[in-house]
């Protein structure tokens, strides 16, 4: 029965790109021949770098091709049953997010949780592919974070930069780091699955975005001048907020270490997570005495 769905789809990607190759709109052809052979049933292996390449260089043409580019991937996306299909497509945006052009970057919808809608995906009557499809529940809900946080932080916002008055910046975009690193912690328990080289490549990706959002939190934090200027005006409501998000931090240093085997290399950056948590804990604690003197 999978031989069989496998060659279905295989014959349907065929019927897809003949159907391509005779469109008269020859730029959404070559968009669309594109993306297929990026996606293709027949291996499970991840879209060769030719074929990365290949659409990513679509954005560097015209933003009209960059729109068509990311409109025939989410397409594909939405209309594929295939845990392998969809985890190639969503690998596909998460390069783009990654390593593409800004304009085809701002192609990519950002409409929030469960935008891409596969919240529900399932692949039910194989073990392997049922494994699989939490993957593909899992990623989709992780680039979601990721283009939320790009959103919020302005990573890939070609506009000018807004500033915000630093106490609001502050904890706003520390409780959307960490939002964003516990989105990683939720990975399927299947880690062994890391095997399938797709899955692989797909997690080296998401360590780079893990090692990038460190690179973020970092500067927050580091600065003891800085730093404790910046806590002196915090709100006891807000420090305590702020204490809240570094533990909640903390907590998924387990996790993490499973996901990634991290190494003596982090333990710099959560040495400074603990530092910064006990010196706002001593500063609330100091805030109580003087209420209780006064």
């Amino acid at each position: 029965m999978a031989g069989l769905r496998e060659l279905k789809g295989i014959l349907k990607d065929k019927a897809s790109l003949f159907k391509a190759n005779l469109s008269t709109n020859r730029p959404m052809s070559y968009v669309n021949v594109t993306v297929l052979r990026a996606t293709t049933h027949r291996t499970t292996s991840p879209p060769s770098e030719y074929r990365l390449v290949a659409i990513l260089s679509l954005g560097q043409r015209s933003s009209i091709m960059a729109d068509a580019c990311t409109e025939s991937i989410i397409n594909r996306l939405h209309r594929t049953h295939s845990p392998y299909v969809a985890l190639k497509c969503l690998f596909i945006l998460h390069n783009i997010i990654s390593k593409g052009s800004s304009t085809l970057r701002n192609q990519v919808p950002a409409g929030g949780y469960n935008f891409l809608n596969l919240s529900e995906f399932s692949y039910k009557s194989n073990v392997e592919k049922r494994e699989i499809s939490l993957w593909v529940r899992w990623y989709a809900s992780f680039l979601e974070l990721n283009l939320m946080v790009s959103r919020v932080l302005g990573f890939f916002s070609s506009s000018p930069s807004v500033f915000f008055d630093r106490k609001r910046d502050l904890l706003k975009e520390m409780n959307t780091l960490v939002e964003f690193i516990e989105g990683i912690c939720e990975v399927p328990d299947s880690l062994h699955l890391q095997r399938n080289d797709l899955l692989h490549e797909l997690m080296i990706l998401v360590g780079e975005d893990y090692r990038a959002t460190q690179y973020q939190i970092i500067p927050r934090l580091s600065s003891e001048t800085e730093f404790a200027d910046q806590i002196s005006r915090l709100s006891s409501t807000d420090s305590s907020e702020l204490i809240a998000c570094l533990k909640r931090l903390e907590n998924c240093k387990k996790r993490l270490t499973e996901i990634f085997a991290n190494r003596k290399r982090h333990d710099a950056f959560w040495e400074l997570i603990s530092q910064r948590k006990m010196e706002l804990e001593k500063m609330n604690r100091n805030r109580g005495r003087l209420l209780l003197w006064q």
